[in-house]
């Protein structure tokens, strides 16, 4: 057989176990039919991983993510571990990863199928035919910024940006549009906040050093909140920090009609981590009725990241066409119309399997 990649499992909490076992699935299904390996080893985090271990990020988790080709991640958290505070919150496994393997970039692809655009809160001809990405600065701003301190009278948190971190996503930024359509739009607060104006006057000017050719525009981050739910296919590239970029990724993931349809990629120096955009859900774990969606559609990001872009369209076809069929899980079907997580996978596995190298359907 070919090439062999270790791939960090991390399922985590709520439906993680449910959509992460459906990409393995489909993962097998197409590494087999291309011809290479994946060697899946498994390791908590969040809130499983604080049940178990003590800790959101333990020590063999740490260690064997830091040691993989890539990671991929179900979903962390769930009101069960609301009341941990600091590093017990499920949630900050998640952001010490991050810092861990210095993933700075989060990848947001949003994009409307047409199968899908009745099913937009939007209008669907308003929505239909939205492709954009958000970059989205993630190990700086105001998550990671110190001083830092938690109180009942008075807490504090830091928005802090440095110019060396503001020039590398606004890189990454720039080299993405060039392989799209050649649009940026920056986002900030630039008006109110002295981070914001460092982070505009550094985009500036690297952009027309560097990417003279890619057309950059500058939005604060409510007008940019108002315009993508007004003109969402008017973006191309976003880029914007951790605070801001947060908010906006949510928003735009509603434009299908659901956030468990949209991938996500956080890459840097190291290993990617590859994880839906959705929660952990767990009002509706171990029902079957999961979208998997965004975990398999991040597990073909994963597999782009490592050199199988055969593999990875392949993947997308699959989900493209089983939504061709209306066979839907129940966030997105018509009650009549609706089947579950295993159903809905073997879908995706067939029509990946059978079909490859097909250009995705409309």
């Amino acid at each position: 057989m070919g090439d062999a990649y270790r791939i960090a499992l991390l399922p985590g909490d709520g439906i993680g176990p449910e959509v992460a076992g459906a990409a393995v699935r489909v993962l097998d299904a197409v590494s087999r039919r291309r011809g290479f390996r994946l060697l899946f080893e498994e390791y908590l985090i969040g809130g499983a991983a604080i049940d178990a271990a003590g800790a959101p990020l333990p020590a063999d988790t740490r260690s064997g993510c830091a040691g993989a080709d890539a990671v991929l991640l179900g979903a962390v958290g769930g009101p069960r571990w609301d009341r941990g505070t600091g590093d017990q919150r499920p949630e900050a496994g998640l952001l010490a990863l991050r810092k861990l393997l210095g993933t700075y970039a989060n990848l947001r692809p949003v994009s409307v199928p047409a199968a899908l655009a009745s099913r937009s809160p939007l209008r669907a001809d308003r929505v239909s035919g939205a492709d954009l990405l958000i970059v989205r600065e993630l190990t700086g701003g105001i998550y990671f910024g110190q001083p830092r301190r938690e109180g009942t009278e008075e807490a504090l948190d830091t928005m802090r940006y440095s110019a060396p971190e503001v020039q590398r996503i606004a890189r990454v930024a720039g080299e993405w549009a060039r392989r799209r359509r050649g649009r940026v739009t920056s986002v900030d607060k630039a008006n109110v906040l002295a981070s914001s104006r460092l982070w505009r006057s550094v985009v500036m000017e690297l952009f027309e050093t560097e990417f003279p050719d890619v057309q950059l525009a500058h939005l604060y981050v409510d007008n940019a909140a108002m315009q993508l739910v007004r003109r969402p296919t008017d973006f191309d590239v976003i880029v914007t920090g951790n605070l801001f970029g947060d908010i906006l990724s949510d928003l735009a993931a509603t434009l299908p009609g659901s956030l468990g349809l949209l991938p996500s990629a956080s890459l840097g120096d190291g290993p990617g981590v590859f994880e839906p955009v959705h929660g952990s859900a767990p009002d509706i774990a171990g029902n079957d009725i999961a979208n998997p969606i965004g975990m398999i559609l991040s597990a073909a990001m994963m597999l782009e990241h490592l050199g199988q872009a055969d593999a990875a369209a392949d993947i997308r076809f699959g989900v493209h066409a089983a939504l061709k069929t209306g066979r839907m899980t129940a966030d997105l079907a018509a009650d009549d119309m609706a089947i579950g997580t295993g159903q809905f996978t073997d879908a995706v596995i067939e029509h990946a399997t059978q079909v490859a190298g097909t250009p995705d359907p409309a």
